[in-house]
């Protein structure tokens, strides 16, 4: 049964992040970005209040690839969703479960950020951090853990945006639902990343790994994601160097993230036959589990892709601006859409009910049950971001996961020293819990007890909210 709220406060707050290594994917390089933080209370029917918090990075030129936009303007950008999502749910002044404050502004929030000229990518950014911030608080007021309150249905999800799902049982979809001891990682190579310690210039010497030589004998990883920029000639020179290294590992499973860089689905699919018809790409190319947005959005959901897609499963990240999105893809010859946190998690949600209930009807139709999620990252960072992506991924059992976060930033990066170990200590599983916390990567896996465990969504703790910068309000 799920349980109304009122939503009393929601507060945001900001951080600096920088990284260790620059992270080179799409179009832009990224050495220093913000990451923001929301604060909400609740207050049940009953009179009781609670607390719930979320993070994410404020990514610049993923929401918003316009090269005529400064990294400044894409931060702006989020924010002004963010504090557009704020002014809408604190307007609402009725009691509403978790999901009906979502699907209450889920269309408002997407044209209010429209007559500002902000695409719906960015508009849901703001809902999404609101949304794993209320679920925490309503997880706290119920004393009980996040896959516990999914299971039950607390939030209160059902099928009211998305009439493919009507008739589908999403009450006992969720119910089923059961959350991962562990997960495996996968590595994001990114495109400026060394490959060998010969590839290294200067070396940071901070413990941790820089060269993805490196980071398959320190973390022991299987998994991995490989960016790719839309050049035949340099993306398969380039592979070939990376695959000289993972084809020194027994097995190996590979993504590779096209970032919207190919011109067409004819450039994409070419690309794909170049790299199987590539001898020393054999490995590689049968290792490549899935292809992920190949094209630029604004083709993507217009565009056949069924030629490639015939030669390795397609599917849509960017292009997942709407809640619609994933079923138009689908017309197109895609079979798999991402879950990232700044999408939102009632998306990521739906969409996995989505694949459920077209595998099952795939199976009764004696078909192939070829409709997938995939986990990916937009450098969550330590603490928040990371705890409530891996627990939401784990909890739609997702396999893997990419983790990027970790690699470029060192640890809890500028966090203050009590909050990342306050942060440990709590989820001791999860991170090396010495003076320099760092997340525990363990024969390529991570571990989640403690995630599960956590009375809130995935978290035993919040952030120190004396250290944070409040976001300006305008």
């Amino acid at each position: 049964m799920s349980i109304p709220f009122r939503i009393t406060d929601i507060q945001f707050y900001e951080r600096g992040v920088h990284m260790r290594l620059p992270f080179r994917f799409g179009v832009v390089t990224l050495t220093a970005c913000p990451q923001a933080f929301v604060r909400v209370r609740i207050e049940t029917a009953d009179g009781r209040n609670a607390e719930g918090a979320a993070a994410e990075l404020l990514a610049p030129k993923w929401f918003d690839k316009n090269l005529a936009l400064s990294n400044e303007d894409n931060f702006e950008q989020l924010r002004r969703a963010l504090r557009l999502a704020r002014q809408a749910y604190l307007a609402d002044a009725g009691a509403r479960d978790a999901f009906g404050h979502f699907s209450a502004h889920y269309q408002r929030q997407i044209d209010a950020a429209a007559r500002e000229g902000l695409n719906p990518l960015i508009a849901c950014f703001g809902p999404a951090l609101i949304d794993k911030a209320l679920l925490d608080a309503l997880c706290r007021a119920e004393g009980l853990p996040f896959h516990t309150a999914l299971q039950r249905n607390l939030p209160g999800i059902d099928a009211r945006l998305t009439p493919d799902l009507a008739g589908f049982d999403l009450g006992a979809f969720l119910a089923s639902l059961a959350p991962a001891p562990t997960i495996a990682l996968r590595h994001t190579v990114g495109m400026l990343d060394p490959i060998t310690n010969a590839d290294i210039a200067q070396r940071l010497d901070d413990g941790l790994p820089e060269s993805l030589q490196e980071v398959v004998a320190a973390t022991g990883c299987r998994h991995f994601k490989l960016k790719v920029a839309g050049d035949a000639g340099p993306d398969i020179a380039r592979l070939t160097r990376i695959a000289q290294v993972l084809d020194t590992l027994p097995s190996y499973r590979i993504t590779l993230d096209g970032n919207e860089q190919f011109t067409d689905a004819t450039a994409a699919a070419a690309f794909w036959q170049r790299v199987q018809a590539t001898p020393a790409l054999h490995r590689l190319a049968q290792a490549t589990l899935y292809i992920e947005q190949p094209l630029p959005r604004a083709l993507a959901l217009s565009s056949d892709v069924r030629p490639l897609a015939a030669m390795r499963p397609v599917l849509i990240d960017e292009s997942d601006a709407t809640l619609d999105a994933f079923p138009r893809a689908l017309a197109c010859g895609y079979t798999g859409v991402s879950s990232k946190a700044c999408k939102g998690l009632y998306r990521s949600l739906l969409n996995a009910a989505r694949c459920r209930q077209r595998n099952e009807q795939a199976r009764r139709d004696g078909r192939e049950a070829a409709y997938f999620m995939s986990a990916e990252d937009l450098t969550t960072q330590a603490g928040l971001a990371v705890q409530q992506d891996l627990a939401l991924v784990g909890l739609i059992g997702l396999g893997h996961v990419e983790r990027n976060g970790h690699h470029y930033v060192d640890g809890f990066g500028t966090a203050p020293a009590a909050e990342a170990q306050a942060f440990a200590s709590a989820h001791a599983d999860l991170y090396q819990s010495a003076s320099h916390p760092r997340l525990h990567i363990r024969a390529g896996q991570l571990a989640l007890d403690s995630l599960n465990a956590a009375v809130g969504f995935a978290t035993a703790t919040h952030p120190h909210w004396g250290t944070l910068q409040p976001m300006a309000s305008a």
